[in-house]
């Protein structure tokens, strides 16, 4: 604890702790007229972060909270313009901008590393959250509303419309989402838990605008609110605009929001429930079984049930873990396995998919005699040691990738501030993680805990999901009935207002706003240079490349080797090979005791492909095969011996697991569809611009998800099958073994002397010999593509692309900028808010050589594939404004200055300058892009985007296929 900090008068200071293992200091306050809390993470990184988060108790699920959480966003008191949230996305250098809606809170947060850009955000933002328009025509777009499919003709079939409405929609298409809503509808059945936050499709129409208001000015009060923010701008200077801008105009509010306990069984409960499938298969049910636990703003409670979670189901090794991947009851692990502690009150899953239907009493009997095993003997010692030892490194892990360092660490305590729990103990978890290592010091320990938390609890549920190939007709056909009814039920002004008020909407989402009330940065604003990394290169058997970064106490490894020739057959399992790598067996130890080994030494092991076209011509390719892992610096030698010993001595003849691991990979990618479908068909559009295209929709793309289904289904069949993979495997080691390898070594500065001296000998051992092979090549592929997959999904996810220039070519620059000012300026307002689609735009892969459209969550099809076109008519047939063009650049920018993560910086700095994109070449594009004009995008777009140059690919349902034959797509079903 520390002296009081400075703060605003209206804040009064509760309490402050440095915590040394994030080197951040936590401070408390509490705002004295409304009680809200503001938690703030004082830290030296200028990248500084906003959010306030809201509980929101949802008790239907009509979707009130996610389609509140929308609609706040579309104009607010101090900024009545129709999209605030999309039109600062482009007129901000932000490095994170969202709204999450979870089953208990919603919150709204944003990073900037410029301070005039985050005080401009948090502008908006707070107006937005606390004096929100509330616009029923946007409770309209975003929500639902009615339309005729003809919307100038009432004869025309009704049909139902809205973001939100169709997001949803997609949503539910996830085999995951739905096991996931139905298994909390029972295991809480009388709270607001029971419920689907997000909002099923068929109640969403239920949901009134009254509904809506009444439900913001019950929640979205700073009584109810929590303000978290992270960074080097003071709590008092933040305080002084939560104060001035918000806060001053409210009083306290007299109700509590709160979340009830879920009402407990007194004995397991066994339900079955089926998900929409294109067909039945026999073992196409899941099975999982789960417990309610106790409450998460408990932290004794919610650490041990967490370390419990981590010592049953972390790894491979691990007993639950192991007994269902060994079981012939399933195809592989459910995906909800582990613990759920985000929820007031926890809950612990585990399961099996691809579940023949009969055998779902013999699941969960699998399950609890796996438990009942581990409670009366007990696990090895160094498994538990181990995931502590998992704790300590997540913990001390700088994160980046997709959330702002800040974000995780305020996100890691929303739910406890929310739930009014203790956040500073939240983050600080050295104390918890030492109070732990007293207590497993008792061999009982985790014995009895399976006891108290799991055996013993009668809250238990089995849910049965089962494949049902008529319920998505049934669900469509009970949407148009119903449809039909509402139809059947109107007289002639209601149509009339249904047609009028169609218009008034498409009116006003085609208004042009007064942006300029808008706070803006400008180009003035943006960094002269990006940064450059400090490195060095030492000269060692195998070359050393350090980047000395500000780690934490962690060191982080690559081995960078040259990829060799391969064969096509190599090469198609490539990808299999990385992902197997780490997951087998390696010298006398099976794949059991290296998984151990793994938890014990490090934060996992993991294999991957870097493969780039050159800056000169995109059939031209550097393919590297990289190890890569991360470690507390005194587990770096450890490290280091795992790393050489699983590449040299990986074996791939435990037939059992390889099956195992490519029955869930299977498993895995076909759930993915649903959520990434927009990039799966712009990886298929693009398919034909480039051997490497052609390849990575072979690999990752619905084509390899194909190619993934027969794989698993060859090695069910028979030896020959997978007799003939671990030959591909093996050979594909054996030359890779034999090529030209580095390192890459990212630690803090001082440790280098250390490491060096502790690591040179390990590397030594896999300096190579000289090989005769030639580097990875790809064969040439330059053709058109027009693809259709159909799935089972709800809504469509269109793409086109087209063929440019790629690497160092000039129009590069202006093709990067075109993607937003297109998405900005046309399909943002034609496909999201017109067409009813979750989102849509274009992006430019540069390396690639591929202009790219695309659609997400859509409901449309044929009309997103036109407005793709239209928008380039709109571009060339238009006079376009210097801030468009500003705004867009500014996108670019923002996305080019990301920060990650220390370590993520400097490996992004180190592979890019291994793939020839050198920090001059860099510097010249970003000069290039902020010279772009107005008539620079008009000429590319007229000489690239065009009908001869154009490919296309839609993932839809099947009864859109027939539409797309007509339409010359070659179908394929999936």
């Amino acid at each position: 604890m520390t002296n009081s900090i400075a703060h605003h008068p209206a804040f009064s200071f509760v309490r402050s702790e440095y915590i040394d293992a994030l080197n951040v200091s936590v401070q408390e306050f509490e705002h004295t007229t409304t009680g809200a809390k503001h938690y703030h993470i004082a830290s030296d990184n200028d990248e500084n972060v906003f959010l306030v988060g809201l509980k929101t108790v949802p008790t239907d699920s009509t979707g009130v909270a996610h389609i509140l959480e929308h609609s706040v966003l579309c104009g607010s008191e101090r900024f009545p313009v129709r999209d605030p949230f999309f039109m600062m996305i482009r007129r901000s250098l932000n490095t994170f901008m969202n709204a999450f809606t979870s089953s208990d809170w919603t919150a709204y947060p944003f990073a900037s590393k410029n301070k005039k850009d985050y005080f401009n955000l948090l502008d908006v933002y707070l107006d937005a959250v606390f004096f929100s328009r509330l616009d029923p025509m946007d409770f309209a777009q975003e929500g639902h509303r009615l339309e005729f499919e003809e919307p100038e003709n009432a004869e025309s079939d009704l049909t139902f419309k809205g973001v939100v409405f169709n997001e949803m929609k997609g949503a539910m298409s996830s085999t995951t989402s739905v096991l996931w809503q139905t298994m909390t509808k029972y295991l809480f059945p009388n709270n607001t838990y029971h419920f689907n936050s997000g909002g099923e499709p068929t109640d969403i129409p239920d949901l009134s605008y009254d509904d809506l208001m009444a439900f913001y000015r019950k929640h979205y009060h700073p009584s109810n609110a929590v303000f978290m923010t992270f960074g080097d701008i003071p709590a008092e200077t933040l305080q002084a605009q939560f104060e001035e801008k918000v806060l001053s105009r409210f009083e306290s509010l007299d109700a509590t929001v709160s979340v009830d306990n879920a009402k407990r069984y007194f004995s397991p409960v066994r339900v079955e429930e089926g998900f929409a499938a294109e067909e039945v298969k026999e073992d196409g049910s899941h099975v999982v079984v789960s417990w309610l636990l106790g409450e998460s703003t408990d932290l004794g409670q919610q650490f041990e049930a967490q370390l419990l979670s981590s010592v049953l189901l972390d790894n491979s090794a691990s007993p639950l873990r192991r007994v269902l991947e060994n079981s012939e009851l399933g195809q592989a692990p459910s995906p909800l396995c582990g613990l759920e502690d985000s929820n007031k009150e926890m809950s612990f899953m585990c399961g099996l998919e691809g579940v023949k239907r009969e055998n779902a009493e013999a699941v969960e009997k699998l399950i609890l005699d796996a438990l009942e095993e581990v409670a009366e003997n007990g696990v090895d010692q160094s498994m538990v040691d181990a995931m502590l030892h998992q704790l300590e490194l997540s913990q001390r892990e700088i994160g980046g990738g997709g959330y702002p360092y800040g974000l995780q660490l305020i996100l890691a305590g929303l739910s406890t501030a929310v739930h009014s729990g203790d956040v500073i103990a939240q983050l600080d978890l050295d104390p918890v993680i030492d109070s732990m290592r007293e207590k497993v010091k008792n061999t009982d320990y985790i014995p009895n805990l399976i006891r108290s938390l799991i055996l013993s609890n009668a809250h238990r549920v089995t849910l049965t999901l089962s494949p049902d190939d008529s319920l998505e007709n049934v669900r469509n056909d009970a949407e148009k009935a119903r449809l039909a009814n509402i139809k059947a039920s109107l007289s002639e002004d209601e149509k009339q207002n249904i047609i009028d008020r169609s218009n008034a909407l498409k009116e006003r989402q085609e208004q042009v706003d007064d942006i300029s009330i808008l706070p803006k940065v400008g180009l003035e604003d943006v960094p002269a240079s990006i940064p450059v990394y400090d490195n060095q290169s030492l000269e060692k058997a195998v070359p050393v490349t350090f980047y000395p970064q500000g780690t934490n106490g962690l060191v982080y490894q690559q081995l960078v080797i040259e990829l060799p020739e391969l064969t096509a057959e190599e090469t198609a399992v490539l990808p299999t090979f990385a992902m197997l790598l780490s997951e087998v067996g390696v010298g006398d130890k099976d794949y059991l005791a290296m998984q151990s080994r793994q938890a014990e030494i490090c934060g996992g092991l993991g294999a991957s492909n870097s493969i780039r076209a050159t800056l000169e011509d995109k059939h031209v390719l550097n393919g590297y095969f990289v190890i890569s892992s991360k470690a507390l610096v005194p587990n770096a030698l450890a490290m280091t011996e795992l790393m050489t010993d699983t590449l040299k001595n990986v074996r791939f003849d435990e037939a059992g697991r390889i099956k195992e691991l490519i029955a869930q990979r299977r498993a895995r990618r076909q759930q993915s569809i649903t959520g990434q479908g927009h990039s799966l068909a712009m990886t298929s559009a693009a398919s034909g611009i480039s051997g490497l295209s052609s390849q990575e929709e072979a690999w990752g793309g619905m084509t390899g998800i194909a190619n993934l289904i027969a794989l698993d289904d060859s090695l069910k069949e028979g030896d020959d099958a997978m007799n003939a993979l671990v030959a591909k495997l093996t050979s594909i080691h054996s030359k890779v073994l034999s090529m030209p390898k580095q390192v890459l070594l990212v630690a803090e500065g001082h440790h280098l002397e250390s490491l060096e001296a502790e690591l040179s000998p390990v590397w030594q051992n896999i300096a190579q010999s000289s090989s005769e092979l030639g580097r990875f090549t790809l064969p040439f592929v330059e053709k058109t593509v027009k693809q259709g997959w159909t799935t089972a999904t709800q809504v469509s996810f269109c793409s086109k692309a087209f063929k440019t220039p790629s690497g160092s070519h000039p129009d590069v620059a202006p093709l990067t900028v075109l993607g937003g000012f297109l998405r900005n300026g046309y399909l943002h307002r034609v496909i999201r808010e017109q067409g009813g689609a979750y989102g849509g735009g274009a992006s430019f892969d540069g390396t690639a050589g591929a202009f790219r459209f695309y659609s997400y969550r859509d409901p449309r099809l044929s009309e997103t594939l036109a407005d793709f076109d239209q928008s380039v008519s709109w571009l060339l047939e238009n006079d376009h404004s210097e801030e468009a063009l500003e705004e867009a650049i500014l996108g670019v920018i923002g996305s080019l200055d990301k920060p990650s993560s220390p370590a993520g910086e400097a490996q992004g700095d180190f592979f890019l300058q291994l793939h020839g994109r050198e920090q001059a070449y860099r510097e010249q594009q970003r000069k290039r892009i902020l010279s772009v004009t107005v008539e620079d995008l008009q000429r590319v777009a007229k000489s690239y985007l065009t009908p001869e140059n154009e490919s296309a690919a839609v993932i839809t349902s099947a009864a859109n296929a027939q539409v797309l034959e007509e339409q010359g797509f070659t179908i394929n079903n999936l």
